[in-house]
């Protein structure tokens, strides 16, 4: 695809020849020797019982530039975790599971409860947390990337274009965010970032005008991509949400900490499918519904720090502007998608538009009521400050996980 447009306050670096992965998985190893690479995994049990992770661990298995593997293991007792070491052990890089239920990374966790620094709520945001930390104990890595485990077209490709702007030392990159085509199965997924993030950002701006945050998160391809790499600088201040605001918040974390030029994206697959959460039209604590409340409490948050303030009469003007832009959007990708002869549901994408509308006055709600809130995981210098020695203790715990119940 010869599509080379560069928009908005952030390189774009798109894929133009296919190039050939054996030619970017020899540089890559050529880089590893001045910036090892390290690979976070945040993964479910359940997933290894899926149809994706196993088919990731071939490919995995094939990679030959990276120095070591952290894989975030949530929701696995013990005999699960044993299992998971098990078919861990099928990758020649060296591989380490934070068992996150297990006695010895709980009672670490208690330890930070104690002081109030401890994430709050279980799930991704804190299990990439705590591999971080153990990134940061460990120090193999001076480059880090992390992608979700549920990719059923993954393969290689992806792994390499995602690492190589932060890999290669010739380049200024601290972040990169990767992107993609959202189609497969014959129809336009990604329904978040299409009915959601995009509109809302261009309501804010329309209703604000132009800021540099704005344009900035409009310059993003796939804003809510799970895939993103970094130096290893980049985690020591790095305030991770909670909640599943993780991919805005994250954005929002690199535009305080670092200029544009060392920002970029990168185009690394052209068919991308993983597992899809339900909309959950009737329950707003689950499935899409509770995505977009969380997303836009992020938005609005990061916007109220720069200034902006807000009102019920400023969200209901947000509601209803938002509401005509995503529906606009609607037709768009209706078009877009009869050109390509794919299938497009034009009712349901509006009912989850009227959805997503809703959840703006119950965010905006939310945050009038509660303005004080502090979403986001303490950065690791704050526990380092706070808990000298704790890393140590999380490598610790770790390693002697891995000696004990490792066959």
């Amino acid at each position: 695809m010869t599509d080379f447009f560069q928009n908005g306050s952030i390189t774009t670096l798109h894929n133009l020849c296919n190039r050939p992965l054996e030619d970017m998985e020899h540089e890559l190893l050529e880089f590893s020797h001045q910036r090892p690479m390290s690979l976070l995994l945040p993964s479910l049990y359940s997933e290894l019982e899926g149809e994706a992770l196993p088919k990731i661990l071939d490919e995995l298995a094939q990679v030959p530039y990276l120095s070591e593997i952290v894989i975030g293991l949530d929701r696995a007792d013990e005999s699960q975790y044993r299992d998971a070491l098990r078919q861990f052990r099928r990758l020649p890089q060296q591989v380490r599971v934070l068992w996150n239920d297990g006695p010895r990374l709980r009672e670490l966790d208690a330890k930070l409860q104690e002081r109030g620094l401890a994430p709050m709520e279980p799930g991704k945001g804190r299990n990439v947390w705590y591999c971080l930390g153990y990134i940061l104990a460990s120090g193999k890595g001076e480059a880090v990337a992390l992608h979700d485990c549920d990719i059923l077209t993954y393969d290689r490709n992806l792994l390499a274009r995602l690492f190589y702007p932060v890999a290669n030392p010739n380049f200024s990159y601290e972040f990169c965010k990767g992107y993609y085509s959202r189609v497969a199965s014959g129809k336009i997924n990604g329904r978040v970032c299409r009915l959601l993030v995009t509109p809302l950002i261009r309501t804010l701006q329309k209703i604000y005008g132009y800021t540099d945050y704005l344009n900035y998160m409009d310059s993003f391809r796939y804003a809510l991509a799970g895939e993103f790499s970094f130096r290893r600088d980049v985690i020591n201040d790095l305030h991770i949400p909670s909640d599943w605001g993780l991919e805005i918040g994250v954005l929002s974390e690199m535009y305080r900490n670092f200029s544009t030029n060392h920002l970029c994206q990168v185009d690394i697959a052209h068919c991308y499918d993983h597992k899809h959460q339900s909309v959950s039209f009737h329950d707003d604590q689950g499935g899409l519904s509770k995505m977009s409340i969380d997303i836009a409490k992020s938005l609005f948050r990061k916007l109220a720090t720069q200034g902006i303030v807000f009102s019920n009469e400023i969200f209901r003007s947000i509601k209803a502007t938002y509401f005509r832009i995503a529906l606009d959007f609607v037709e768009t990708y209706r078009n877009d998608a009869i050109i390509n002869g794919l299938s497009f549901d034009i009712h349901r994408e509006e009912q989850t538009v009227e959805l997503f509308a809703r959840n703006l006055m119950k965010a905006g709600q939310a945050f009038l009521d509660n303005p004080m809130e502090t979403p986001f995981i303490p950065s690791w210098s704050r526990i380092s400050s706070a808990a000298p020695g704790f890393l140590q203790e999380l490598r610790a715990a770790v390693e002697a996980d891995l000696e004990d119940y490792g066959e």
